[in-house]
């Protein structure tokens, strides 16, 4: 399987990614940087963590208007995986292929901490190795992770069920402990939690490891093994 990791001016998070993927899993990958225009040849896209272009006017609003984003909502609709984390995930919202939006954490501080994960849907491609309730450890890095939608859109979340990751102690006022949702189609995750910081015991825990090796898993399934 290949990934992309698509880098932004002002990504900090693109060479977790890519040591997670080359170095964890042991599968090809490649940096796409933002001026780019395809992302043909590559099966999942990994939109990483950071601030891109300083988070001016809105985190992630300035990075939605690059050229690759263009590519990127043809390969989600597609149907392919896509993963963004942090800032990643405020791409997505701002790019509309996740609903809702990421607002100043409730106490309008920067977090930087481990906090436990509840798997609120372990039957998606980017859970599938995890146990459905399995708590989980993962680090958080960010000012903005408070997870906000309408009452319309929130019942659309539950019903479809693309909650996938809840806070059990809410840092940041999520609506509903919110950490991670994905799209109705069921390709499209987004979270604040950075999994490709907790990918090796080395660097405190191996709990966000699981979430690639999900990707893989059903990426072999469909494509290798049939």
């Amino acid at each position: 399987m290949k990934f992309a990791v698509l880098v932004f001016p002002g990504s900090n998070c693109d060479v977790d990614m890519y040591h997670a993927i080359k170095d964890e899993l042991g599968e090809e990958v490649e940096y796409v940087w933002h001026s780019e225009t395809s992302l043909d040849g590559f099966d999942g896209v990994l939109v990483p963590g950071g601030f891109s272009y300083g988070d001016y006017l809105r985190c992630g609003a300035m990075a939605n208007q690059s050229n690759i984003m263009t590519a990127l909502k043809e390969f989600a609709a597609a149907g392919k995986p896509v993963l963004g984390v942090c800032n990643g995930f405020q791409i997505l919202t701002e790019a509309g292929l996740l609903p809702g939006a990421l607002l100043r954490n409730k106490n309008l501080k920067f977090m930087c901490r481990t906090v436990t994960l509840n798997v609120e849907n372990n039957n998606t491609l980017f859970t599938n190795q995890y146990a459905a309730g399995e708590q989980i450890e993962i680090p958080i890095a960010h000012g903005e992770g408070n997870y906000y939608c309408d009452e319309e859109t929130l019942a659309s979340l539950q019903a479809n069920n693309q909650i996938v990751f809840t806070y059990d102690n809410n840092p940041n006022g999520s609506l509903q402990n919110i950490a991670g949702i994905i799209n109705e189609q069921g390709n499209v995750l987004g979270m604040m939690p950075h999994p490709e910081r907790a990918a090796n015991e080395i660097v405190g825990g191996a709990d966000g490891l699981k979430l690639f090796t999900s990707i893989v898993k059903q990426w072999r399934e469909q494509h290798v093994n049939n």
